[in-house]
């Protein structure tokens, strides 16, 4: 273990409390926050970015530093502190913690560039910590990942996902460290102060576990070496510490989560006491000690890559899912950032076609759908472009996870398969009906919907190069192509698939949808009624352009769509056409459905051909 010079002690134990002391007065001036868990992780942080950690302090980016990531992320003035004691952010600026017009807020977020990802959800950290050292391994860097948790998130499921997943990768490279201070925000944790009952469910999951006292520099910087030498299997330092460390009226002290302390006697009373623990180091100043590797800018931004995609045939037969599943391995081999996430089963997503070509970029999680989007994360957050895939309405366990990726604004590509009532005899746990309006909640996130193969794979790479999340939502049945090879598919966009002068209203449809549009298209022409027929595949952004042309047109609207009536398609064309005048009239799920037939089900429960024919006759 390495020995640590008197010197360089004082100066570690001396950040520490500049740490507390910033950390307080930040907090205070704010009148709101977290200084008492802040107190707790201070000498954690200050031994993790002042002897452990290697990383360029001027550019926190680089892509071989070594990372951190604040799962317990209500510690953020602490965060802020470090960079401050760093030398990045100045220190006058730690003054400004919650304001409006501050970057630093109060979890923190990716407007800062030494956060990779969004944190302050609990018990999201580790897998996002997974995703960033299965990137390092990608790139093939030497970079460590850390990641400091506190005890009570420790209690969410998501943080054992991602621990499983860390072992069955063997990410040595990857260490967290959990802040066990006792105390949660109304009342004990489950374990307290049982360091060895902690560490028996690290060990119990894989992991290299390490307890030490949190206080107790020399402890900490041995039991950190003891992490980096860990080979073949993920390490964890499970340090005891007490809460409001520092400050006597805190200290272990239940009731102080998330309080500030007062302006006036007790503010000057911590200050006071923290201060009188600085000690003399003789003037040490400590910096991080930067990687070997360089260059160590940022990682590169995306250049979008020309990908040969399949001929199909028109009127052939393919599911989306499966096209999908084409595409995307047609995807990974233009472009070596994609990256595919697995939750078991990627024989129905199709996910396993890029598994084939490309199994070292392939990351399977099985069924902890948590873990694999908290991974997607981490990945998109160091330069990989990640496409999770699963069935749809499992994707609703990871809602957020996904909310977070949105903070976060990262390129995390997400596919639900086996969508609404159209995947038949499995009945409605497996019928995702709720999707489209989770995905359509999160801002930034692109929607999108294809009908067929052609507009699938058109759409899997459209979405690899827009900027922030996206989502699509393929299907269970075949359905026949309908587009032609040179067709486009913009997201934001739409297609106009029937068209007259005569029309008396709009049909807009998409997926599964679109198909019964057509067939209705068809007996309403037959009777002498023309109606537009619109395949929505963008629902966000949609193309208000082509919803408003048909408002000026027709004035009254059908959607149909293969989900509940709340957030999908009908709230979608319905926010751009009534203001503008037009009437809409939703056919979708209004009720819980049952096992049956694809068509059978879609017909009785509201959203085939015969109900949209019906829904346009009564509307003349």
């Amino acid at each position: 273990m390495p020995s640590v010079e008197p010197a360089v002690l004082a100066a570690l134990q001396n950040i520490a409390t500049r740490l507390r002391i910033e950390s307080v007065r930040s907090t205070t001036e704010a009148g709101s926050g977290h200084p008492t868990t802040c107190c707790s992780a201070a000498d954690l942080v200050a031994a993790l970015f002042f002897v452990e950690m290697r990383y360029d302090p001027a550019e926190p980016q680089g892509v071989h530093n070594d990372r951190f990531v604040l799962s317990k992320g209500h510690a953020a003035p602490l965060l802020y502190a470090a960079w401050a004691e760093a030398g990045y952010v100045a220190r006058t600026e730690l003054m400004d913690l919650r304001k409006i017009t501050s970057d630093l807020e109060g979890h923190p977020t990716p407007r800062l560039r030494f956060v990779d990802v969004a944190t302050g959800s609990l018990g999201q950290g580790l897998a996002a910590g997974v995703g960033i050292a299965l990137n390092a391994r990608r790139i093939g860097s030497a970079h460590r990942t850390y990641v400091l948790l506190g005890d009570g998130e420790v209690a969410e499921g998501s943080v054992w996902e991602a621990a499983s997943a860390a072992s069955a990768y063997g990410l040595d490279s990857l260490c967290a460290i959990v802040d066990m201070n006792r105390l949660g925000q109304s009342s004990p944790t489950q374990l307290g102060h049982d360091l060895e009952q902690m560490a028996a469910r690290w060990r119990a999951f894989g992991w290299h576990a390490l307890t030490v006292d949190g206080h107790d520099m020399p402890a900490i910087i041995d039991a950190l070496a003891a992490a980096r030498a860990t080979t073949g299997r993920p390490a964890v330092v499970i340090a005891r510490t007490v809460k409001g460390k520092g400050i006597s009226f805190t200290e272990d002290k239940n009731g102080w989560h998330g309080k500030p302390l007062k302006k006036g006697e007790e503010l000057e009373t911590a200050l006071r006491e923290l201060e009188a623990q600085l000690v003399d180091d003789g003037g040490t100043v400590l910096r991080p000690e930067r990687p070997d590797a360089a260059p160590n800018g940022p990682p590169p931004p995306h250049e979008r890559r020309a990908v040969a995609f399949t001929d199909y045939a028109s009127g052939a037969m393919v599911a989306t899912r499966e096209a999908y599943g084409t595409a995307l391995a047609l995807l990974g081999d233009a472009d070596d950032t994609v990256v595919a996430l697995d939750a078991d089963v990627k024989n129905s997503t199709f996910s396993e076609r890029f598994e084939k070509g490309h199994p070292e970029r392939f990351y399977q999680f099985y069924i902890a759908e948590q873990a694999m989007v908290g991974a997607a994360m981490g990945l998109a957050s160091r330069g990989a472009i990640p496409f999770p895939s699963t069935f749809a309405c499992f994707l609703t366990r990871a809602a957020d996870f996904i909310r977070m990726a949105g903070i976060s604004a990262l390129d995390v590509k997400l596919a639900g398969s086996h969508a609404g009532v159209s995947i038949g005899e499995d009945g409605p746990s497996q019928m995702a009906l709720e999707d489209l309006a989770m995905m359509r909640a999160v801002p930034g996130c692109a929607v999108v919907y294809p009908c067929d193969a052609v507009s699938a794979e058109r759409l899997v790479v459209e979405m690899a190069y827009r900027p922030g999340p996206a989502y699509m939502r393929t299907s269970r049945p075949k359905t026949p192509v309908i587009y032609g090879a040179g067709e486009t598919f913009p997201i934001g966009g739409s297609k106009v698939l029937r068209q007259s002068a005569a029309d008396v209203a709009t049909v807009v449809a998409a997926g599964v949808t679109v198909f019964e549009a057509l067939r209705a298209y068809d007996e309403l022409k037959a009777g002498g009624i023309d109606v537009r027929v619109i395949d929505l595949y963008s629902l966000q952004p949609v193309d208000e352009a082509t919803l408003a042309a048909a408002a000026r047109d027709t004035a009254r609207f059908v959607t149909v769509e293969d989900h509940y009536a709340a957030g999908g398609l009908g709230d979608a064309v319905d926010s751009v056409v009534s203001p503008l005048g037009a009437r809409v009239e939703r056919l979708a799920v209004r009720e819980i459905p049952r096992s049956g037939g694809p068509d059978e089900l879609i017909d009785r429960f509201g959203i085939s051909a015969r109900r949209i024919v019906d829904a346009v006759r009564r509307g003349l």
